[in-house]
């Protein structure tokens, strides 16, 4: 018998085997395995807040500030300022380039510095106690202005060198709720308080918080 002839032959019978080893009706056949379920990824819905906040547990506190948010709340509050110290030079026929310098007196009243002539300077005084949202604006700034320029500076510290500030873990909560830069300020001006005199000279006081502003900046 030719090699071709017992090919054939091996092939057939192989076949007929095959053949009656499978099932009588297709209705026997056994179910197709499910596909495994996915794994839980990190935006999953079933990935719960438990296990999010295992993952938060290892970042620093710090790293929960939303520092742009924070600079544009101040810058708004500076811009305000500037905006109404012009339009006063102007109402008052003074040099548009004149540097204001703006701080509160003994009596808790806006006062008003700079190269301004007295009698203007003091009607510039009155207008600006009598603006509610001026003297809001200041007072805002008095805190919040102190605050940032810390937070500011202990995270660059913290990036280039690993310097980790102790006082500015303190100011931040573990409720992001409680982040707000007005709550920082708090915070952080009720801690300037509480430490020791030495340490105190490090940090500003809002009672003799001043800026100073060029109108046309």
């Amino acid at each position: 018998m030719s090699l071709l002839t017992s090919l054939i032959k091996a092939s057939t019978q192989f076949q007929q085997a095959m053949e009656k080893k499978q099932p009588a009706a297709s209705g026997n056949a056994a179910p197709k395995p499910t596909a495994p379920e996915a794994p839980a990824s990190a935006t999953d819905d079933r990935f719960t807040l438990s296990e999010r906040a295992s993952f938060d547990t290892g970042r620093p506190k710090s790293t929960r500030l939303q520092m742009a948010e924070y600079k544009q709340t101040v810058g708004q509050d500076l811009a305000y300022m500037r905006e109404t110290l012009r339009h006063k030079l102007a109402e008052y026929k003074l040099n548009p380039a004149t540097s204001v310098e703006v701080s509160k007196n003994d009596e808790g009243k806006i006062s008003v510095g700079g190269g301004i002539p007295e009698e203007s300077r003091s009607r510039i005084e009155q207008d600006l106690n009598n603006s509610k949202p001026f003297r809001e604006a200041f007072s805002r700034l008095s805190a919040s202005e102190p605050t940032l320029h810390f937070v500011d500076n202990a995270l660059k510290l913290n990036k280039a060198y690993g310097v980790n500030n102790s006082l500015l873990d303190t100011l931040v909560s573990d409720n992001q709720q409680f982040n707000g830069l007005q709550d920082l300020a708090h915070r952080y001006d009720s801690l300037r308080r509480t430490i020791s005199t030495d340490q105190a000279t490090n940090y500003a006081d809002r009672k003799n918080f001043a800026l100073s502003l060029n109108t046309r900046a």
